[in-house]
């Protein structure tokens, strides 16, 4: 199983960062607007997401912690045999927060085309969630 890790620094409190990231369905608009192009909430627990680059992908929500400010999710269908991801929140201050992505991902090869995703969407929601606020 690969493992991809990405983490960021976001001038921005934990609290407003963590109430865009919990908010399942707006993902497109709340944290990565411009890398993905849109959400639909399903009806069954998950969101299909189209990704700027013309990837469509069904996420289906795990759980949301509330007191670890954690999210976690899995793609079903596509090319993965398994993958789960979770983002999660910590406060660094006032203003200040860290933003940890990881994805656990089969088979392995699919890592070297999810990772730059990720870099990517990283960029994004940083982006997005500084200017919020």
């Amino acid at each position: 199983m690969a493992t991809i890790y990405k983490e960021f620094i976001v001038e921005a409190d934990a609290s407003r960062v963590w109430d865009a990231l919990r908010d399942f369905g707006a993902v497109h608009t709340r944290l990565a607007p411009g890398f993905l192009a849109g959400c639909e909430l399903d009806g069954k627990g998950a969101r299909i997401v189209s990704f700027a680059n013309g990837l469509v992908a069904r996420e289906l929500l795990v759980g949301i912690d509330e007191a670890n400010r954690r999210l976690a999710y899995t793609v079903t269908g596509g090319k993965a045999s398994h993958h789960h991801a979770s983002a999660q929140v910590f406060a660094l201050g006032e203003g200040r927060s860290r933003f940890v992505w990881v994805t656990d991902v089969l088979p392995d090869e699919l890592a070297a085309y999810i990772e730059p995703m990720m870099a990517q969407g990283g960029v994004a929601m940083k982006k997005t969630l500084e200017a919020a606020g």
